[in-house]
């Protein structure tokens, strides 16, 4: 009866798995971009300072782009977690733990104790409550931050941050060959976790909340849970994203809480393409790149030609580079006929 019964519902099921099967292979183009990561540190051996800090500006954004694109939770405040990592991290190595691996672990310890903390009050209103509570409590953080010189030195910033060789071997070196490997393996590590987890069911449930939280509670789906485990999670990241600026720079600025980091992020966040993971990196990129360009050619109105890149991205690209790079691949399947 078992072998029956198991026979009558393979074909059902089976198509279902294979759905998922196929969305966890990687594709070439995502092998194809990692591998371009890789091979930055070879063909701009001179610009590894400045790539590192790309990648931990990606790094940064895929965390927001967790609960924004895959959760639908709108925060202005994000910037606190990425602070408390750093923080975490510059704290520790200032007061004899050098080990950047421990660092790292305590960044994120940090923040997700502090994401699970406010996940109570950030997740009980609407957007608009959400919005405003994650400003205050980046705000609040800020002034904290600001006011505490003893501990964290205040505008002038945590010095005497002295971090050791990597697993005690690898040297922190002035052109920012080993960090910019520390920061790709790290980043890299965690872009697997969290693609494996959106690529599964939990992955699914998330944009099920996101799309339809009425049709998510009537099939069972634990909302606020679901909601307060993945905020976590976030935060979290947005730790270890602090951590890595605080252990490469040896230095952690007051502006890593400032309000101007978050908005930054939303940005780079729009630009790239939510619910994408991909579109944090190509985002940061985008951004930095311009951010540095821009400044060079005109320091006093860098910021008008950002806003119009903003809107250029708003309206002809809806779902962000990303959103635009995959319309295109898919023009391309349907053309040639692959699938």
């Amino acid at each position: 009866m078992r072998g029956v019964a198991a026979e009558r519902l393979t074909p059902s099921v089976m198509p279902h798995w294979q759905a998922l099967r196929r969305r966890e292979r990687w594709r070439p183009a995502e092998i194809a971009f990692w591998l371009g990561l890789a091979a930055v540190f070879f063909v701009f051996p001179k610009h590894l300072v400045f790539a590192s800090q790309v990648l931990i500006t990606g790094l940064f954004a895929m965390s927001l782009d967790l609960i924004l694109g895959y959760a639908g939770i709108v925060t202005l405040g994000h910037a606190a977690f990425f602070g408390l990592g750093a923080y975490s991290a510059g704290l520790l190595a200032k007061y004899g733990v050098h080990e950047p691996l421990a660092g790292l672990l305590a960044a994120a310890a940090t923040a997700g104790l502090g994401g699970y903390l406010s996940s109570f009050l950030v997740l009980r209103g609407g957007d608009l409550a959400r919005l405003m509570i994650t400003l205050g409590i980046g705000l609040l953080l800020f002034e904290l931050a600001n006011q505490a010189t003893a501990l964290t030195g205040g505008v002038d910033g945590l010095q005497g941050v002295e971090i050791g060789p990597i697993f005690g071997l690898f040297h922190f070196d002035f052109l920012g060959k080993v960090a910019y490997l520390y920061v790709l393996a790290v980043s890299f590590t965690l872009f697997v976790l969290v693609r494996a987890l959106m690529m599964s069911p939990y992955g699914l449930s998330l944009r099920g909340i996101r799309d339809n939280p009425r049709r998510a509670v009537a099939i069972g789906v634990p909302i606020r849970a679901r909601l307060t485990n993945i905020y976590t999670f976030a935060a979290m990241i947005a730790g270890v994203a602090g951590a890595l600026l605080a252990q490469t720079t040896q230095f952690v600025a007051l502006d890593v809480l400032s309000f101007q980091r978050s908005a930054d992020l939303l940005i780079i966040v729009i630009i790239g393409g939510t619910a994408t993971l991909y579109g944090g990196f190509i985002g940061a990129a985008l951004f930095l790149i311009a951010q540095d360009r821009l400044a060079n050619l005109s320091p006093e109105y860098w910021l008008f030609w950002l806003g119009i890149l903003l809107i250029i991205t708003t309206l002809f690209l809806d779902a962000g580079v990303m959103g635009g790079l995959l319309r295109i691949e898919t023009l391309v399947r349907r053309r040639f006929g692959i699938r």
